[in-house]
């Protein structure tokens, strides 16, 4: 028997009908099926042909988590699993996403390839972040599956953020912030600004200035064994730091270490998936559903 965790945040418009037919698909194979407790809740309207208990945490008994949602969902879900070796499904039900793939009409004959072990999985790398300033973003859950970013705080002034790598002095960044991210993060923030995009098994990271004042600034691409510290110096007393979608307000002055985490997050992707794929469909539509 397979053990299951699901975790979502909200449910799109007709969405409810996929969780529904997931979880029967899974009940029908004898799975043992328990869904995080602020989603239960969202689904209490669902009626399942067996009682499912829910969890607040995971540990190493589970097999699979299942996120429902968007990449942003993803980002979210792997705040769960941390070192627990957990690999995740995506199934997207709102824009096509790098993170999550599978599509809602999908559910059924995805449930099944995966239960048969029809799939890959797709290691992905993450930063951790330390500084003197633990309470803000508490180990062992300092770490980032897209990227780690400084910005400004309550201010329109740009920031300097000094920026090291193996205690070498890089560069004194003049801007709005400044984006350390993985190669899953290179599709998210730091495309936006402007950085590349990297295959995910490359081992490498990208920093990108956001809305440098130095005009000769450019996305640098490193290796990841590279450890990287910043320090931002600004007018106000805070700045912020972002890990993903967790957001802390730090001294300014402050300096914070960025390296590669020694686990990985296992993403699941089916036989015939693949991040070229996905960029493909990125690239020639220009749109955030399959044609």
């Amino acid at each position: 028997m397979k053990k299951i965790a699901i975790y979502g945040q909200y449910l799109h418009t007709g969405s409810h009908k996929t969780v529904s037919s997931m979880v029967e698909a899974l009940l029908q194979r004898s799975c043992d099926v328990k869904i995080e407790s602020k989603f239960a809740g969202i689904l209490n309207d669902l009626e399942f042909s067996k009682p499912i208990d829910s969890f607040e945490q995971l540990d190493e008994s589970y097999d699979l988590l299942i996120s429902i949602g968007g990449d942003g969902t993803i980002l979210r879900a792997v705040t769960y699993i941390g070192r627990l070796n957990i690999p995740i499904l995506g199934i997207n039900t709102g824009r096509l996403g790098f993170l999550a793939t599978v599509q809602q009409d999908e559910v059924e004959k995805v449930v099944q390839r995966v239960m048969d072990g029809n799939y890959k999985l797709s290691k992905r790398s993450l930063i951790t972040a330390a500084s003197k300033h633990e309470e803000n973003h508490l180990p062992p859950d300092n770490f980032a599956l897209n990227e780690v970013t400084v910005s400004r705080m309550n201010t329109t002034s740009m920031i300097e953020i000094e920026t090291y790598l193996n205690d070498e002095l890089l560069t004194s960044y003049w801007a709005d912030g400044l984006i350390v991210s993985t190669p899953t993060g290179s599709t998210g923030y730091s495309l936006s600004c402007g950085g590349p995009v990297i295959s995910p098994d490359t081992d490498a990271f990208v920093i990108t200035p956001i809305a440098p004042h130095n005009l000769n600034a450019r996305p640098l691409v490193i290796p990841d064994n590279t450890i990287i510290k910043v320090k931002v110096i600004g007018r106000e007393d805070e700045f912020l730091a972002s890990l993903d979608n967790r957001i802390a307000s730090y001294p300014d002055g402050t300096q914070i270490t960025l390296q590669k985490a020694d686990f990985t997050i296992d993403l699941i992707e089916l036989e015939d998936q693949s991040f070229i794929e996905t960029l493909r469909h990125k690239l020639l539509w220009g749109e955030d559903k399959r044609n």
